[in-house]
């Protein structure tokens, strides 16, 4: 699944093709993704004006005209090419390839600047909706998804709140959507190494008695920004399926310090510890128990 890095580079590679413009034509190739097309989807867009494009979690949002939002989610294997009408290939340097099997293009927007978008997903895990955009903080989808962890809402002190007398450990309620929004597998890991913090941890110990943050809580919240503005600026982690919306490959992966990385050295200078490899709920995770306490 893609984390939000991967979903807000994605979102500022389709911006500069998708806002201002109108939905020409819309091309719906099958019925439904993961969940069934809006009743008649195409026709809804078609003429529309995007007037801005936004991230909510890990979902994309496409605000239009009318009121109304065409809400996009990737799922495990979406993906968007932009192409000029004229031009059939997709702008950026390809470094592996990628699918053209138009068998797995789904949805293909036509827009009144002459570029075309093309939603293609081979595993049909994604899915697209269209809410009224003055509900959508009410929708199902988003009624109960946490702070955005990008913007100053996060900081030692909104950690100390989320967390305070949660004995979860600190990996699955930094996981949990209701508290923070977007965080994924990956960059759990990563933050956590760079704070010196065990995702073993109970998540209530960030927070001191009176409800103030702990140094710990400051130097997450730090670690969080830091790793997710470092993997926007590299592209994401292209992981498996994903990829920019020009056809780049992310590059973030190669500056993993703990994630897939069990038994290579610890890369904290003087450290001298082994990464080691656990399973909490389900999903692995990646630490040093030398250094991360």
């Amino acid at each position: 699944m893609p984390e939000l890095p991967e979903v807000e580079t994605v979102r500022r590679g389709l911006a500069p093709a998708l806002v201002g413009a109108h939905f020409d034509l819309v091309e719906q190739r099958r019925a439904d993704l993961r969940f069934p097309f809006p009743p008649d989807f195409a026709g809804r867009l078609t003429g529309r004006r995007v007037t801005a494009l936004r991230r909510r979690a890990k979902y994309l949002l496409a605000d239009l005209d009318d009121g109304e939002a065409l809400v996009m989610h990737l799922g495990m294997s979406g993906s968007f090419r932009i192409a000029d009408s004229a031009d059939e290939s997709t702008p950026g340097l390809f470094h592996n390839s990628r699918g053209k099997d138009d068998a797995h293009d789904h949805v293909v927007f036509h827009l009144s600047n002459g570029k075309r978008i093309t939603y293609n997903d081979p595993r049909r895990f994604g899915f697209m909706l269209l809410i009224k955009s003055d509900l959508v903080a009410a929708h199902p989808l988003f009624r109960d998804v946490g702070i955005e962890p990008l913007g100053d809402d996060l900081d030692g002190a909104t950690l100390a709140r989320l967390f305070a007398g949660k004995k979860a450990p600190l990996k699955a309620a930094l996981l949990d959507q209701s508290l923070v929004a977007g965080l994924g597998n990956i960059y759990v890991s990563e933050a956590l190494h760079r704070a010196g913090l065990s995702p073993r941890r109970a998540a209530g110990t960030l927070t001191r008695k009176n409800g103030t943050p702990t140094a710990s809580a400051d130097l997450l919240a730090k670690a969080i920004h830091e790793v997710l503005d470092e993997a926007i600026a590299a592209g994401g982690s292209s992981l498996r399926d994903h990829r920019q919306a020009n056809g780049d490959l992310g590059y973030f992966q190669h500056s993993f310090r703990v994630y897939d990385r069990a038994a290579a050295p610890c890369p904290r200078p003087g450290c001298g510890g082994t990464i080691k490899r656990i399973v909490q709920s389900g999903r692995a995770s990646f630490y040093c128990n030398t250094c991360q306490k």
